[in-house]
């Protein structure tokens, strides 16, 4: 009898379905890889997945290097590019044993070149590349530094720039945007942005200052104020480099600037500019794939939330909705749903302004209202092209709630966003808009409302000990009380001294149950559809806020300022 061989065994212990394992063969086929490298660029199992079962296969250790302090001593074995190259790094010495995280320690050519170069005898141990990467962060290039240290170098060596001093002179402009100081500020601002793992860059103009701040974690950050006299040609750099109209200063522009990550994945910057009082403004999204969570486990859902979620989307027909302000995550828990229900057998098509991201096996169309290609335009083409489930990206208007639900009641499921404060007050908010209670209460299965907290950084986070009865007054109970671990923001080069890295979500989701719909139809208010639905058993956002607080995953500054009672 023949041992199991990698597939058998990658199958059997990922649980894998025979879609997943179709996938995973079509990927292998195209790249001539593994099955398991196969499976995780397919995206069939998640860098951890791997890892732990590569771990499991080959018999070998697992580290996690960017929770290691590795000392420079030891990264200057060898140059970082190096590293990078061998998709590994080094993290302990020990004698002549050189310890090595390693993305592919099958990789037997490798440990050889990194054995040969350095004198020592290398031991691979298995980590994500995600890990590594960041503890490569750590070992800046010789070169790089500091961005307020080069921009004092930069001012200190550099002369005045044509266009400076309010001068509006198109050649002047482009003259000085394509000077080698100009070019390097500004590939320093959003190389900067993306180790920082930024979501927006704010380039900002003021009558005797300029500024450029990143927003972190959903706080805008202040990073540099470069001279004010760089302001036109830095603008006008940026304008060619979105292959936008360096003339035009009077009208706002939009464009977009394609780039790769250190690591070569493709990220694009969404940029747009608006003419402000003291110059333009110019405001940056970072559209970058490899940061966009699609897996609804990981999300951040408390499990009877989860639960309510996952039964709502997998009913044949009806309407989900998503309801939060803008930037509170919406399109992540959609792009969820849609993940968990992407399968051959079924047709999605999504309606999007703007579309975030591409989906493989998903048809999604940009809305352009300067041609006529509205929501509710594309709403009824939809229904002609024999969907099954269909993702809204907004009712704004009575028109497009009118054709989701009509869908939502002709045998489609509809996911859709909206822009309410919590989950109870959407069903009165549809009515506001202009549609039937009755077609309300019957076309829409559950409401999730949603928000982002920051989650504490876990390399510098400090006990907090807090006034009992202030928690209480937040809503924890006097049991949780007890056992909670309450946590706040400290500070380290790991988070760039904010206390915080990462986010995740706090959540309430609410069924619509038979009683909910008897009282949609009776006119109830927003207050006793929300009291009857926690009697249900609902979870608001500030009790996901609370549990989160109590297992030392966010503070009491954030959940204080993301929900209320």
């Amino acid at each position: 009898m023949h041992p199991p061989s990698m597939a058998d065994e990658l199958v059997r212990w990922a649980s894998l379905k025979p879609e997943q394992i179709q996938k995973i063969r079509k990927e292998q086929g195209d790249q001539r890889i593994d099955f398991a490298k196969a499976a995780l660029v397919s995206g069939v199992i998640s860098e951890e997945q791997y890892r732990d079962f590569m771990s499991r296969h080959l018999g070998m250790p697992v580290a996690d290097p960017a929770r290691i302090g590795i000392s420079g001593e030891i990264l200057a074995l060898m140059d970082r590019s190096v590293w990078t190259k061998y998709k590994s790094v080094p993290f302990c010495m020990h004698g002549n044993k050189l310890f090595l995280a390693c993305f592919e320690p099958d990789n037997i050519a490798v440990l050889d070149d990194i054995q040969f170069m350095t004198g020592m005898e290398a031991v691979p141990h298995l980590a994500t590349w995600s890990s590594i990467n960041r503890a490569l962060e750590f070992f800046a290039d010789k070169d790089a530094g500091d961005l307020k240290e080069i921009m004092a170098r930069m001012e200190a060596e550099e002369g005045a720039y044509p266009g400076e001093e309010g001068k509006e002179e198109d050649a002047s402009s482009l003259e000085a945007a394509s000077q080698a100081p100009v070019v390097k500020m500004v590939n320093l601002i959003l190389m900067e942005a993306i180790r920082k793992k930024a979501s927006d860059i704010h380039i900002e103009p003021y009558e005797q200052d300029f500024r450029v701040r990143l927003r972190l974690d959903g706080m805008l950050t202040e990073v540099m104020r470069p001279p004010a006299r760089m302001k036109n040609a830095l603008i006008s750099r940026l304008k060619i480099m979105a292959q936008l109209n360096i003339a035009e200063k009077r009208l706002p522009q939009d464009g977009r600037i394609k780039a790769r990550t250190p690591q070569g994945d493709p990220l694009e910057f969404r940029v747009s500019i608006l003419p402000t009082l003291f110059g333009e403004k110019v405001v940056m999204r970072i559209m970058d794939k490899s940061m966009l969570q699609v897996d609804m486990h990981k999300l951040g859902l408390e499990d009877h939330s989860l639960r309510i979620l996952e039964q709502a989307i997998k009913l044949p027909y009806g309407m989900v909705l998503v309801t939060g302000p803008t930037g509170s995550g919406k399109t992540t828990a959609l792009y969820s749903a849609l993940m968990e229900l992407n399968q051959t057998g079924v047709n999605i098509s999504t309606v999007e302004d703007p579309v975030e991201f591409s989906l493989e096996g998903v048809n999604q169309v940009q809305v352009q209202e300067a041609v006529g290609l509205t929501f509710a335009s594309v709403l009824r083409s939809f229904l002609r092209q024999d969907p099954d489930i269909i993702l809204v990206g907004e009712i704004r208007d009575l028109e497009t709630a009118e054709i989701a639900i009509k869908a939502a009641l002709t045998g489609h499921l509809v996911l859709a966003t909206l822009h309410t404060n919590d989950a109870p007050s959407t069903l009165t908010r549809l009515i506001n808009m202009g549609v039937d209670g009755f077609l309300v209460a019957s076309s829409v299965n559950a409401i999730m409302s949603q928000r982002l907290v920051r989650l504490l950084c876990p390399v510098c986070r400090v006990p907090e000990d807090l006034d009992q009865q202030k928690l209480l007054a937040m809503g924890m109970l006097p049991d949780e009380l007890e056992k909670a671990g309450i946590f706040g923001p400290g500070g380290c080069e790991e988070c760039s001294h904010t206390g915080y890295k990462g986010r995740t979500g706090v959540y309430e989701v609410m069924p619509v149950t038979p009683l909910i719909q008897e009282m949609v139809l009776k006119g109830e208010s927003d207050l006793k559809l929300k009291k009857t639905a926690i009697e249900e058993g609902m979870i608001t956002m500030r009790r996901s806020g609370l549990i989160k607080l109590a297992r030392g995953e966010t503070s009491v500054q954030e959940v204080l300022r993301s929900t209320v009672i």
